[in-house]
């Protein structure tokens, strides 16, 4: 194991040391259709009680959407997005004024209002490819801005074909991302960088990403992963190898959208695995769906971690 080195970032004005443990980031889509949860925190009651039980459960931080990008996922306009989020945010501030609430979102115009909404934290997919306007905002809150890696677009990213070096394709994606946010006003100690897993590799690439995340370490910057119930983690899960079967003649192609299935019954067991792999190999933050079954392995792996005797080094 290679040591996980800590950072200082200013959240809600307060300093947030990483890497002496691993944050809990809850996932909460206010969304319809979603891959994993799609509908059932739609209503804003719903979702604010969500929120508060996850934070309950162990959730240092709550990652509100109301976009979906699942694979072959279409936009939704800021209108649309801003009216699924805004009641959670605000919500959510009221009944847990001390928690940092992040806002899951492409928009410059989604992520303003989410901010004088109460949200603390901005997370982009695109790491600032789709709407550059995003970094100014960033700029001038002053908040943390979690930039993550993808090829293509949501509706397209896994009909497109796949990077023959995914490690090429995604330090030099993510190279960019740094740089397009620095240009524009963001300050680097901002930042935190997300290699994107799921967002346009392979089921192989997903698992090469988490086995050699230590990797990124070499951006000197906080590290954020999200495995939680992707199709990668059910595909292992569910007894599949690394390289998925051909299909049967005439029953689709690699780009199509999976049908939903009912999710297996050791999902749970998969996702904190991957999170325990995750942060054995440098991940400062967990994004995950089930807080409550996924705190255990967080605790566990960083006590791992800590046991290793690492020794801990202040980062840029």
């Amino acid at each position: 194991m290679k040591t996980r080195p800590h950072f200082e970032i200013r959240v809600m004005g307060r300093k947030v040391r990483l890497g002496e443990r691993t944050v809990i980031m809850g996932v909460l889509n206010a969304t319809p259709d979603s891959f994993s949860d799609g509908g059932l925190y739609l209503d804003p009651a719903a979702a604010i009680r969500r929120g508060v039980e996850m934070a309950r459960q162990g959730a240092d931080w709550i990652d509100v959407g109301g976009e979906s990008t699942r694979p072959g996922s279409r936009p939704v306009t800021a209108e649309e997005e801003l009216e699924r989020v805004l009641p959670v945010i605000k919500g959510l501030r009221r009944r847990l004024p001390l928690l940092p609430v992040s806002i899951d979102t492409t928009k410059a115009a989604v992520a303003e209002r989410a901010l004088e909404a109460g949200a603390s934290i901005l997370n982009d997919i695109s790491g600032l490819r789709f709407e550059l306007r995003l970094a100014d905002v960033a700029r001038a809150s002053g908040c943390p801005l979690i930039l993550m890696h993808i090829r293509g677009r949501p509706r397209d990213m896994q009909q497109r074909p796949f990077a023959r070096s995914i490690w090429r394709s995604l330090e030099e994606g993510l190279a960019r991302s740094i740089e397009r946010a620095v240009t524009h006003g963001v300050r680097r100690r901002q930042l935190i960088l997300d290699p994107g897993l799921g967002f346009g590799k392979t089921r192989a690439q997903n698992f090469e990403i988490l086995a050699r995340l230590d990797r990124l370490q070499r951006f000197r910057l906080p590290l954020l992963v999200g495995s939680s119930r992707k199709s990668f983690v059910r595909a292992i899960v569910s007894g599949e190898g690394l390289v998925p079967a051909a299909p049967a003649k005439g029953r689709g192609n690699r780009g199509s959208s999976p049908a939903r299935k009912k999710p297996p019954s050791g999902l749970p067991f998969g996702d904190a695995a991957a999170v325990a792999a995750a942060i054995l190999n440098g991940a400062h933050i967990v994004r995950v769906h089930d807080v409550e079954q996924m705190a255990p392995a967080v605790r566990i792996a960083d006590a791992v971690a800590q046991s290793a005797g690492r020794g801990w080094g202040l980062g840029a």
